[in-house]
């Protein structure tokens, strides 16, 4: 696969890997950190199971609703997570994308890689870790008030 049409993110979380997995599978946890800076998470509906179908939207600074979906296609829990994701808007449609999670344990803490395929430019790529990177800087701080 080229280059240009894949995206991985590695994440060091002061927090137990069963939280981190968590932060992605269970929706109040969800939308507590879904979206770039500006957005906020609005609604996730999740049927973690292989074959499972999942939903989310979230909203920007101005009120627009981005909706997004997929398909799980693995889970063990906690150690991985793979799913498909597309966009509801067409104009950012991937064809596809697939991303996929895996949580290591670090003696407590848990580092996080995040693998996404299926991009048709390299701008789309770009767009999509500038926009991942920031949602998981929020993370930390919600992952810290889930531990007390």
């Amino acid at each position: 696969m080229s280059a240009d049409r894949e995206l991985t993110l590695t994440r060091i979380f002061d927090a137990p890997r069963d939280l981190v997995f968590r932060a992605w599978t269970e929706p109040e946890l969800f939308l507590g950190w879904i979206g770039p800076e500006g957005c906020t998470g609005d609604t996730a509906d999740f049927d973690v199971v292989p074959g499972g179908a999942w939903r989310a939207t979230m909203l920007d600074q101005d009120g627009g609703k981005h909706g997004m979906y997929g398909q799980y296609t693995e889970i063990a829990a906690p150690e991985r997570l793979a799913f498909t994701f597309v966009w509801d808007d067409e104009e950012a449609h991937l064809d596809r994308s697939r991303i996929t999670l895996t949580f290591t344990d670090l003696d407590g803490k848990t580092e996080m890689t995040f693998h996404q395929t299926g991009f048709t430019s390299a701008t789309q790529r770009d767009d999509h870790g500038v926009g991942w990177t920031e949602a998981f800087d929020k993370i930390a701080p919600l992952l810290a008030r889930s531990t007390r």
